[in-house]
């Protein structure tokens, strides 16, 4: 039985509710005909020129990437523009998108869930409820650690990129309960204090913010990691090919090319007395 675009879609529906986005963002099918056959689906966390080069080279029949194409307005899909050039190259390979957003932040199989997968984290609850949606998660290490140790397992567990782990907080600070957010995350200082977390793993973490929750903690708990956007979201990827190949008779790939904008890192201190 031939597996549909609107097969697919259902399923994605189903684990990422388009409803339970925010109310802000742009979610779901974004080109493609629903009647069209799909056997082979491209998973990514960007719809980058490239990874649609990957899903013409791969002969995917449908992408689906957490981060939308279209987020905001756009008046013109001329291949002069990188947009238009996406857009363009999606259609004439009559190739779908489809984007899972903000909806796969919030969901039981999310991003958020992957990251506190990763982190080793058990009996998460929300960390904040955002729209009536949980966001975030706060959960418990299997044995106390510190900071240093923690730091260092959670770069082992997630994509490598080249900026590595930003970490605010002497690597000898005990830490057993930790709030993640992936992505962006520095408007939720005031929710991990209140939950009481010694360490929040976020990303995207702006000068002012970070040093004004540090202020706050008087140079203790909650810590800092910061592990990158890129990195704090693709960790989701294998959970939403293990979630689909439960579905669906398709084949499903990872895409293989690294969306994180950063390539290389000079002059980077170890300032922490990390070995």
């Amino acid at each position: 039985m031939t597996t549909t675009l609107k097969d697919v879609v259902d399923v994605l529906d189903r684990l990422y509710p388009p409803r339970t986005a925010q109310s802000w963002d742009q979610v779901g099918l974004v080109t493609g005909d629903p009647e069209q056959p799909v056997e082979r689906i491209l998973l990514a966390l960007d719809p980058t020129l490239a990874v649609i080069e990957e899903a013409r080279d791969l002969h995917a029949d449908l992408v689906v990437t957490h981060h939308p194409l279209l987020l905001r307005g756009i008046h013109s899909v001329a291949t002069t523009t990188a947009k238009g050039a996406s857009i363009t190259g999606l259609v004439v390979g009559d190739i779908a998108l489809y984007v899972a957003h903000t909806n796969a932040d919030v969901a039981a199989n999310g991003v958020c869930e992957a990251l506190a997968a990763a982190a080793g984290l058990t009996d998460t609850s929300p960390l904040a409820v955002v729209e009536d949606q949980p966001l975030g998660r706060v959960g418990r290490l299997a044995a106390p650690t510190t900071l240093g140790a923690f730091a260092t397992a959670l770069h082992a567990a997630l994509p490598a990129a080249a900026s590595g782990l930003r970490v605010s907080g002497p690597p000898d600070a005990p830490v057993e309960t930790v709030a993640v957010l992936g992505g962006a995350g520095d408007d939720q200082f005031a929710a991990v204090r209140a939950s009481g977390a010694d360490v929040y793993v976020t990303a995207d973490l702006r000068h002012h913010p970070a040093l004004e929750a540090r202020e706050e903690s008087r140079g203790g708990a909650p810590y800092l990691v910061d592990a990158g956007h890129w990195s704090s979201e693709a960790v989701w990827l294998q959970t939403l090919r293990d979630a689909l190949a439960g579905a669906l008779r398709v084949d499903i790939d990872i895409s293989t090319v690294r969306t994180d904008p950063w390539t290389f890192t000079v002059g980077a201190e170890n300032l922490g007395g990390m070995p």
